[in-house]
Parts: structure tokens; C-alpha cells; sequence
């Protein structure tokens, strides 16, 4: 990484005067015409040494010139005030990292475990989980391109007290056999929760109802048990089928994740080290809580309610206990994708996993998403106030054929024509049709997750149907489109019998545009080693919206195909490296990037 390089070479520097502690920091300067890169390494070091900021950064100057000289890595080394140092590579150099796709080995084999999505079991797959499970993804196909061994976890809610409100109110109201026969059967279950919120309003007797249920079932009850697995059943018909269209998986528990309920009878050995370790007490109303200390800032933590029920810190400790007990890594590295709200919880989790001696701190991250929200406020599933993610992606795949010119008619029209009578013209439309639509989902999919992998997480969105399905501008058809771009020309390239250019081959003269296409192909393995060590998909997402931006510059600015002779080559190189670049960067965000649209 041409980043690395021009670092190692300022610390060789540092080090002949002494300075070996100095954290030398290289970046990108904003404005093109100061450089490739950029240090602001003798601010720092001169504040060190008591010197002048500029007259430390001439002496670094006259010496990196020195030590560069003969490496044909760097053109031209200049200083800015205060105190700045800028690089400009040689057009050689760009040329060779600009077609290096390999990612640096990070990870070195190191088992981490990705937890993301974890919907709730009998609850709404809504927008909301959205953000968890995308992001979640993204993250973790950063972390395997870049050498972790990556588990990919759906710790999916399929435990707790709303259990028990759930097999009340289908025992008190539900049909089982319309919920078989459902084809979105959560809708109905989520009909029935909030019934039961309603006349619990009213009744609030209904609250010892439920609570009673549950027990019944963590104590093993057969009407419990087999009311329990209908509603993971029923919620999996759905929760597949939204998976797949996202194009989102787990590693884990055969592809489903380890849920709540799989560490039920794992939880007692937790409770029995908690107390060896006397870090269990009873609190003010009988429950079992960890106190930290004062100086923590953090309030105690309930492990079991007053009447024995576990609670999500439970189950939560039993998971990662099985997760070092499984992977036998003592330095397990284990990321929760979980929204900000929980910030609190993760932070008393943490705590007391260090506690306990199962992790240091740096073993354990916690990655905040903000919330989808209405602009009255956050969504409720017991006030039915959500938006539900299937109807996200089906008004998504719409969208989308509109942006194609096509009509609902269509659909018709393939039915009608799919029998043993169908001429040559109705099955080339029916082909052209399947086709499109195939565009058209994987165009909606790429919409949708380009919209929340291009910003940073933390921040709260506003829903809004025009942002989330956004087909223009900075979105997720805008960088398809400009994949799709590359791979026109380059097809009629090959149609002309033009060869790719290798960047092997010498070119004397090329413009500010292509020079500009050239450092930001050459700092790709750089922005997925940053990406993958911040646990940031928008960092990706930023450097390839910055690209698309500057192909498409050049493509509006120098002819290709049509090109001079000697030009012509070197500008199909740099049209092909584009689009493997965009096509490999958007499949690390999880999106797909079509051949056509």
C-alpha cells in the first residue's frame, strides 16, 4: 500500500534524528493540486523538539528527497504551511498499484464473530432491522477480504417474556390453522400481540397471564414448547425468503444463527461462576444483579428477575461463554451490530465479561446503528406503528421497473403467453421481460443498501419513501449504471478487436483526468484495509461514489474507443480497472452490480 510505503519511509527519516516514538499519520489532501498523500507528522514532531514547524519540515524535505531518490516511488516532495509534507507519486508507480487487487492479510486467521440482524421470532421483519442486517453483512465481508476467519451470527430473539403474550393471545384469539396456511403468517402474529396490549390496557390481569405462560415454558411445559416452535416456524417462512432477496447469510447453526433459546440450558453454569466469583447479589426487590464500581459510572445489571426468569444479559453471557468454549481462540475478537439504544446494556456486558476474565477490552465491539424513524417518533411493534421490510423491497422491485419503462401489465402479459402456443416475438418478450425484472431486483436491492451503507451509522434516519428508494444521485443505480458503463465500452472494444492495455506498457502524456483515475484505483486496497479496521462500509462507499465520479468525468471528457492510437489502450486499461474496482467494492457492500440496465 503506497500509504504504508511513504510512512515506513518518513519513520526511516524520524528515526536518524532521534525520533522513534513519533506516530507518523498519512492522509489525502482534499484538493488534488497539494499531492497524493499528505503528513502533518513535523507539526507533531517539531512540538516534540521545540522547533519550528516549517523550518522541521524542510529538514524532513531535504532528507526524504535523499532516500527517495532512486526507489521510483515518489515524482515530487513539497511543504505547506503550517507545517504540512505532500507526496506526488510517479505516473510508474500509480500505474502498478492501479491494477493490484489484492487486500492486505489483516485478520491473519483471527476467528471473529460477526453477530447482525437478530430479528424477533413472531415479531415484524421491519425497516428497522434493516440498517442491522446490511450493515452487519457489510462488515463482515470486509472482515474476509481482508484474512479474518469470519462466523457470521443471527442471534435471532426466540426467547423472553413476549413469549408468553404470544401464546396467550393465540390460545385467547388465534387460529392456528390460518397461520399455517398464511403466506405471510408474522402479520397475523403481530395482530395478535397487539390485540393483547389493547385489552391488557383494559385488563391488566392479562400481564400475570402472560408472565405465567412463559414460565411454563422455560420450565419445559409441552403446550408451551409446541406453541413456541409454531411461531419459529412460522416466522422463518418469512424471514428466508427476506434473506435470500437481500442476498444476506450467516455461517452459523446451519445458516440460521444460534437464537436465544439454544443457550436455555446453558445459562446455569453462568449463574453458578457468577456466584464462585461473588459477583451475583440479591437487590432491592429480590432480583439477582452485578454492581459495578463507583467509578464505572455504570448502574448494576440484572442477571434473573425476582421470580428466577432470565433476562437478555442471561442469555447474552451463556452466548459468548459458548463462543469461547467453540472457537478456543484467546483472542476472539467478537462484534455486535446492535442499534445505539443499546449502547448502555452493551457497555454493563462488557464490563462484566472482563469481570468474569473472558475478554479484554479491545475483544469486544460494539457497532451502533441509529433508528429508522417517523417523524412522530420511533416505531412500535405494539402500537403497530412500523413499516414492514417486505413491502420495502416489493415497492422497491417496482420502483425500479418503472426507472425501465415497465408497466404491471407486463406480468399479465407473461402469464397469457406461457402456454404451448407461444410464438417466437411473445417468447423473446417473455425472455426480455425476465431479464429486466431480474435488473430491476437486483437495481431495488442495490437502492435500498446504498442508501444506509453511505453515510455512518450512529445518526437516526428519517423515513422517507424518496430516500430510501432513491434511484438518482448518490445511489445505489447511480454506481450500478457506471459499472454498467465500463462493461459497454469494453465489450465494444472487444467487438473492435482493441487488447485491454496492461499497464505494463510505457505512456509518455496522459491528462488530469486520467491521472486523477489513477490515484483513487491505486488507493482501493488502502480504503478496504481502513474500512475493514474502523468497521466502517461507508468509508468504501464514499471512495467508490468518489470514482464513479471521476470515470464518468473522464468518459464525458476524452474519447475511448474512438481514441488516438496511443491513448487508445491505456484508456480501455483504465476503463476495465474501474469497473472491477466498483464491481469488487459494491460486492464487499453486498450489492450486486448487473452486467446491463
Amino acid at each position: 500500500m503506497l500509504k504504508q510505503e511513504i510512512a515506513q519511509l518518513i519513520q526511516k527519516v524520524l528515526e536518524t534524528k532521534g525520533i522513534a516514538d513519533a506516530k507518523v499519520m498519512v492522509d489525502y489532501p482534499a484538493d488534488p493540486k497539494h499531492g497524493d498523500y499528505s503528513t502533518n507528522v513535523a507539526l507533531i514532531a517539531a512540538k516534540k523538539l521545540g522547533k519550528n514547524p516549517m523550518e522541521f519540515a524542510e529538514e524532513l524535505v531535504e532528507d526524504l528527497r535523499f532516500t527517495i531518490k532512486d526507489l521510483g516511488l515518489i515524482e515530487k516532495i513539497e511543504m505547506a504551511k503550517p507545517g504540512f509534507i505532500n507526496f506526488w507519486i510517479t505516473q510508474d508507480k500509480l500505474m502498478k498499484e492501479a491494477q493490484k487487487f489484492e487486500f492486505p492479510n489483516i485478520g491473519k486467521k483471527r476467528t471473529v464473530v460477526v453477530e447482525y440482524s437478530s430479528p424477533n421470532i413472531a415479531k415484524p421483519f421491519t425497516i428497522g432491522h434493516l440498517r442491522s442486517t446490511i450493515i452487519g453483512d457489510a462488515v463482515a465481508n470486509l472482515l474476509e477480504a481482508t484474512g479474518w476467519n469470519v462466523k457470521r451470527d443471527n442471534h435471532v430473539g426466540d426467547w423472553g417474556t413476549q413469549f408468553g403474550k404470544q401464546i396467550y393471545a393465540i390460545k385467547a384469539w388465534g387460529n392456528e390453522n390460518e397461520l399455517d396456511k398464511a403466506d405471510r403468517p408474522v402479520k397475523l402474529l403481530v395482530a395478535l400481540y397487539i390485540k393483547f396490549h389493547d385489552e391488557a390496557d383494559t385488563n391488566p390481569a392479562l400481564e400475570d397471564e402472560a408472565r405465567a405462560w412463559f414460565k411454563r415454558l422455560e420450565d419445559g411445559d409441552d403446550e408451551a414448547r409446541r406453541l413456541w416452535q409454531k411461531c419459529i416456524d412460522w416466522s422463518w417462512k418469512e424471514f428466508d425468503a427476506i434473506y435470500q432477496k437481500l442476498g444476506v447469510s450467516f455461517t452459523e447453526n446451519n445458516g440460521r444463527g444460534y437464537g436465544e433459546a439454544y443457550f436455555e440450558d446453558k445459562m446455569a453454569t453462568i449463574i453458578t461462576e457468577l456466584r464462585k466469583k461473588e459477583l451475583l447479589e440479591e437487590g432491592k426487590e429480590g432480583a439477582q444483579i452485578v454492581s459495578f464500581a463507583e467509578g464505572s459510572k455504570l448502574p448494576p445489571l440484572m442477571i434473573l428477575k425476582k421470580d428466577g426468569a432470565s433476562l437478555y444479559a442471561t442469555r447474552d453471557l451463556a452466548t459468548d461463554k459458548f463462543r469461547l468454549d467453540t472457537y478456543k481462540d484467546t483472542n476472539l475478537l467478537i462484534i455486535n451490530e446492535v442499534g445505539a439504544e443499546q449502547s448502555l446494556y452493551f457497555r454493563q456486558l462488557y464490563k462484566l465479561e472482563e469481570m468474569l476474565g473472558w475478554f479484554t477490552p479491545m475483544q469486544r465491539v460494539h457497532i451502533k446503528h441509529g433508528l429508522y424513524r417517523f417523524k412522530e417518533g420511533k416505531m412500535s411493534t405494539r402500537k403497530g406503528n412500523v413499516i414492514w421490510l417486505e413491502d420495502v423491497l416489493e415497492e422497491a422491485v417496482k420502483r425500479a421497473m418503472n426507472l425501465q419503462n415497465l408497466t404491471s401489465d407486463l406480468r399479465d402479459t407473461e402469464v397469457i403467453t406461457t402456454s404451448n402456443k407461444v410464438g417466437d416475438a411473445a417468447r423473446q418478450h417473455i425472455l426480455n421481460f425476465s431479464e429486466r425484472l431480474e435488473i430491476a431486483e437486483k437495481v431495488s436491492i442495490g437502492a435500498i443498501k446504498w442508501n444506509d451503507l453511505k453515510r455512518t451509522p450512529e445518526q437516526d434516519i428519517a423515513f422517507a419513501w424518496e430516500e430510501v428508494l432513491n434511484m438518482q444521485g448518490n445511489s445505489g443505480p447511480y454506481m450500478q449504471y457506471t459499472y454498467v458503463r465500463t462493461k459497454s465500452i469494453l465489450d465494444k472494444a472487444k467487438a473492435n478487436g482493441i487488447a485491454t492495455f496492461d499497464f505494463t506498457q510505457t505512456i509518455t502524456k496522459i491528462s488530469m483526468e486520467e491521472r486523477e483515475l489513477l490515484r483513487l484505483l491505486a488507493r482501493f486496497d488502502e480504503v478496504v484495509a481502513e474500512a475493514a479496521t474502523r468497521f466502517s462500509p461507508s468509508t468504501v462507499a464514499t471512495y467508490l461514489f468518489e470514482l464513479a465520479q471521476a470515470f464518468n468525468l473522464f468518459y464525458q471528457k476524452h474519447q475511448i474507443i474512438k481514441a488516438d492510437t496511443d491513448v487508445k489502450q491505456f484508456r480501455i486499461g483504465l476503463t476495465a480497472a474501474t469497473g472491477n474496482v466498483i464491481k469488487r467494492g459494491l460486492n464487499l457492500l453486498g450489492i450486486q452490480a448487473p452486467e446491463k440496465m
